[in-house]
């Protein structure tokens, strides 16, 4: 049976159903150019209402196991490839790919000429777009720059993880497994609280370091987050993610800006800036930290991207505060920049929240 993709720009690219799920899916195209994954991607709060085009021919092969997930359901609005439907042959594998995503009525378009969308939205930049089952069928298409991303994925109540012996309190914007997982295996108690938690409850809670997390959308529709954010980051030492970074920066009179089609894959090439050691990261991300707006902020750059020389990473001047652009914890991609947990539990080590507030 034959679907559709429709571009905002009015391209049209054809493809036939994979799923039992021929419904329409709307959402923001982008595309993904990582080998393997798919899981992890599927189910990254980041992905939170987007098409994905997988620029991988072969996606599925692997199928779906439980090990994987990081989180408890998918994220994505819908999925594009060009060849998904495989069985797969993985000894851990409990479902095909086809048959999870029947499973969340997410609906995937197999035989698209991924490289031709691909190159289109290299082009013309990240653009909605819907998945539909009739070629003259275009639903109204969504705004990039939704906002309510954020609450649409995070915690709705305050959870703890682990005995550890340092307390680290994850504001969850959409947080993935993968950077609690890396929290616990380095002997933390983790406590997870929603997007929205006053300071006054972190406080309460007595943590010894505050890590900001991932997560979907434009940074600046948190903006009335940010007298939350600013203040208990000034207080604790803190390690920002991603969506995470880009809070910090805006927090301290920093700007960002939206890429023209993002970076989304698994080997990205950074560079530290102080070391001049390049690492080849994980990342997920449609919107960067302006670098004429850090002159002016009490901050200054730790990495860069080696392709596109945009901000990677950002160290504050005087606090104890860290952050980056890529994914330390990975999964899926390199884990060579994995260090950066070592580095902020060193930092947590030395100047704990418990012995003193950084006002």
């Amino acid at each position: 049976m034959k679907g559709y993709l429709h571009l905002k720009n009015g391209d049209t690219f054809e493809g036939e159903w994979l799923t039992d799920t021929a419904c329409t899916a709307v959402g923001e195209v982008v595309f993904y150019t990582g080998m393997t994954g798919y899981q992890e991607v599927l189910t990254d709060p980041s992905y939170k209402g987007q098409i994905i085009v997988f620029t991988y021919p072969l996606i599925g092969n692997y199928g779906i196991n439980k090990e994987d997930f990081e989180s408890k359901v998918p994220h994505v609005a819908g999925v594009i490839v060009y060849q998904g439907n495989m069985k797969y042959s993985h000894y851990q594998a409990e479902c095909s790919l086809v048959q999870y995503l029947n499973k969340w009525n997410i609906p995937m378009l197999g035989k698209a000429d991924t490289r031709a969308i691909v190159k289109k939205i290299r082009k013309e930049g990240s653009m909605s777009g819907a998945m539909a089952a009739k070629a003259t069928e275009i639903p109204d298409l969504i705004p990039l720059s939704k906002a309510g991303l954020v609450s649409q994925v995070t915690s709705r109540e305050i959870s703890s993880y682990g005995k550890g012996n340092h307390h680290i309190v994850l504001y969850d914007f959409g947080y993935k497994k993968s950077i609690l997982d890396e929290l616990l295996a380095r002997n933390c108690k983790v406590t997870v609280v929603p997007c929205h938690t006053a300071p006054e409850t972190i406080h309460a809670l007595k943590p010894d370091g505050i890590v900001l997390s991932n997560g979907p959308g434009d940074p600046k529709a948190m903006n009335r987050f940010m007298p939350f954010i600013k203040e208990v980051i000034k207080k604790y030492p803190t390690m920002g993610i991603c969506l995470g970074h880009q809070l910090i920066a805006l927090a301290f009179g920093g700007d960002t800006e939206r890429l023209l089609f993002g970076h989304r894959g698994a080997n990205q090439p950074v560079i530290n800036m102080n070391t001049k050691r390049v690492v080849m990261t994980s990342q997920n991300h449609g919107y960067v930290v302006k670098e004429k707006s850090i002159s002016q902020a009490p901050l200054f750059i730790l990495y860069k991207n080696v392709n596109d020389g945009s901000i990677e990473g950002l160290q504050h001047k005087v606090l104890p505060i860290v952050s980056v652009q890529f994914h330390p914890e990975a999964n899926p991609g390199p884990c060579e920049s994995n260090y950066i947990f070592d580095e902020y539990m060193e930092m947590v080590k030395h100047k704990s929240g418990r012995e003193k507030a950084y006002a």
